[in-house]
Formats: C-alpha cells, sequence, structure tokens
C-alpha cells in the first residue's frame, strides 16, 4: 500500500452537542477553536446539521465559521460537511467566497450527500435522489466559483476560484472515494461507519483502506493527494479520568442506539470503545491505540473529535492541549506557532 506523506496536519472537530442552550454551545465551541489555534493546530471543522439538536445542532456552519474567523488568525476553518443536497448551491457559493475572503482565505469546504431522510422532507426533497442533487449542486458551486455564467446570465460575485483547490468530499464507499479522487478534492474519512453485513467484526482501518485505494487510484496525475482521516479522541492527565468520562459519554450512545433498534457488541467498556472507534485514556494510552491504526499513516491531516465522549468543556480543553504537546508530536504532526495558556483545571 502506498503511503502518505509523513508530515501531517493537525485538525480539531468540533459538534457542538453541549447539554445547554444552542447559544452556549456555540460560544464554547468557540473557546475550543481559539484554544486550537493557541495550541499550534493547523484546522478546526464543524459539522452541519439541521433541526435535530441531539446530534449536532449547527444548521449554518458558514455563519458560525465567519464568527470565528473573526476571532482568529491563522487557523484553517472548515465544514465537515456541508449536506449539499439540502442546501441552494449559489449561496453556498456566495456564502463560502465572501467568508473565505474575510478570513484571508482560510476557508476549506467539506461537502457529502447526508442528512436523515427526514431532513430531506422538511426541505421538500426526497433522499433517495440525494445523490443526484449532490452531483448537480457540487458542479453549480465549482462553475460559480470559477466565474461561469449561470442561468439566467449571472455570474458570481466575488469570485473565489481558488476554493475549488479546497473541496473535500465525504463518504463511507469506495465509490465515493473514486468520485472524490476523479475530481481531484480531498477526501474525508469519518471517525466510525457503519460495518459491511459479511464482516460484522471488520476493524475501521480495514475498511477504509480500500476507500484510499480507490481514491489515490483514481487522483490525475500530478495531482497531490488531501486525505482526512477523523477519529474519536479524548486525552486526560490520568487514566481512570479518561476511562469514566468516555465511559458516561458512550454509554449514553449506547442507549440511544438501543432506542432505535440497533444492538452495539459487547457491554464492557473497552467493547463499546472497540465498537465505536474511540481512543481514550492518557497520552501513551491513545498513542499506543491509534499508532495500531494503519489507515493514519496514509493520510495528510488527522483531525480529532472528543464525540461521543462529550466531556465537560475544561476537560476538552485539557484534551486539546495533550494532544498538541505530546499526541500528535508522535503521530508525525509538527507543531507551529504555539502560544500555550495556562493550563486548564480539569472538572471532576
Amino acid at each position: 500500500m502506498t503511503k502518505g506523506p509523513q508530515t501531517k496536519r493537525l485538525g480539531f472537530f468540533t459538534r457542538l452537542l453541549d447539554e445547554t442552550s444552542a447559544g452556549e454551545r456555540y460560544r464554547l465551541a468557540s473557546e475550543q477553536i481559539l484554544h486550537a489555534e493557541q495550541y499550534g493546530f493547523d484546522s478546526a471543522w464543524v459539522a452541519q446539521h439541521h433541526f435535530h439538536e441531539a446530534e449536532g445542532g449547527l444548521p449554518a456552519p458558514l455563519v458560525f465559521l465567519s464568527h470565528v474567523a473573526a476571532r482568529t488568525s491563522r487557523i484553517r476553518l472548515g465544514t465537515g460537511i456541508i449536506t449539499l443536497p439540502l442546501e441552494n448551491p449559489v449561496r453556498v457559493a456566495e456564502d463560502a467566497a465572501v467568508l473565505d475572503l474575510l478570513s484571508g482565505g482560510r476557508l476549506e469546504i467539506g461537502v457529502g450527500t447526508g442528512g436523515t431522510p427526514s431532513s430531506f422532507t422538511a426541505f421538500g426533497l426526497d433522499s433517495a435522489n440525494r445523490s443526484e442533487i449532490y452531483e448537480r449542486h457540487l458542479a453549480t458551486v465549482r462553475g460559480a466559483w470559477k466565474g461561469e455564467t449561470l442561468e439566467g446570465g449571472e455570474t458570481l460575485y466575488p469570485t473565489a476560484a481558488s476554493l475549488n483547490e479546497r473541496i473535500w468530499q465525504a463518504t463511507f464507499s469506495v465509490w465515493g472515494g473514486t468520485r472524490a479522487g476523479k475530481a481531484g478534492d480531498g477526501l474525508m474519512l469519518s471517525r466510525t461507519q457503519p460495518r459491511p453485513a459479511e464482516k460484522p467484526h471488520a476493524s475501521l482501518d480495514e475498511i477504509q483502506h480500500p476507500i484510499i485505494d480507490a481514491y489515490l487510484d483514481a487522483l490525475p496525475n500530478g495531482r497531490e493527494p488531501r486525505i482526512v482521516a477523523s477519529r474519536t479522541l479524548f486525552v486526560a492527565d490520568k487514566r481512570d479520568e479518561a476511562l469514566h468520562l468516555a465511559e458516561q459519554g458512550l454509554r449514553r450512545v449506547v442507549n440511544q442506539f438501543a432506542a432505535k433498534g440497533h444492538v452495539i457488541p459487547g457491554n464492557s467498556l473497552q467493547e463499546i470503545m472497540a465498537a465505536l472507534d474511540t481512543h481514550a485514556g492518557t497520552p501513551d494510552d491513545v498513542i499506543s491505540s491509534l499508532r495500531a491504526d494503519t489507515t493514519l499513516p496514509r493520510v495528510t491531516d488527522l483531525v480529532f473529535q472528543v464525540h461521543s465522549v462529550d466531556p465537560p468543556h475544561s476537560a476538552i480543553l485539557r484534551s486539546i492541549e495533550l494532544i498538541a504537546t505530546e499526541v500528535a508530536p508522535a503521530l508525525g504532526w509538527q507543531p507551529q506557532d504555539i502560544q500555550p495558556q495556562k493550563r486548564v483545571a480539569l472538572v471532576r
């Protein structure tokens, strides 16, 4: 297998899932991204979720990132992802172009077909048509950024041709890897994904290696690969603290799955962590478990999120610090512009 470069970029991914008001969620997520910038992280990513408070709580990621852009200076800001079939593609192109200018060219655009069927219904769409709508909308966005004439004879202002070099396509499938590769886009790999029926106990890297292979095979000659691997990671100074918080969050997820008729195999914390592809513990613990993930040497960007652990805010800040100072350097990341602040005490 072809491996990716040894020098990685480091990202932080927040899902905005704190059990509080929407405004407080957004404030805490902003603080976490600022903290990540202070500790040298290269990028910060947010997901888009419509309607469902328990699944993400942020329907307008470009609006949120415009707020964060005004408070940061270096860290790149990404969507992971915009559910493109549910959006007006011209508006996405316009909003992204303006935000990219205001942020000094720091925007990364992750897109995908996702979204629950009920979300599509609320937008007056049939989720069965999501792939076709996605392809059409993505083509419109690309053309608009390049200044191509839109229907009705209009062209985008401002144009943003360089954003076409910063598109990332998220996928669970080999076919999706081929699609992203042919387009010359970045590839976004999920922190976890469903196992195939014929291999219910397959490891995450076993599933994702073929996606990377397909992406690299389809990539045009001379095009540098861009591959994000998102992983669930929570680091604490003490193992007991990390595992205690991990168990609280992960068992909530297990109960949510059970309520929907899905069964997570196993009942011990270690079995649940394995089933949900979660890395939690001290820096040494998570370095060891991440090194066992053979996907990671092949990617260009390591992007870590605390979901589904969802610990307290202060614990997330400390995890960010430990990732930047201990975990990521052991995995090939070279920190830049670290401006560490006073250590944050954990909530116990």
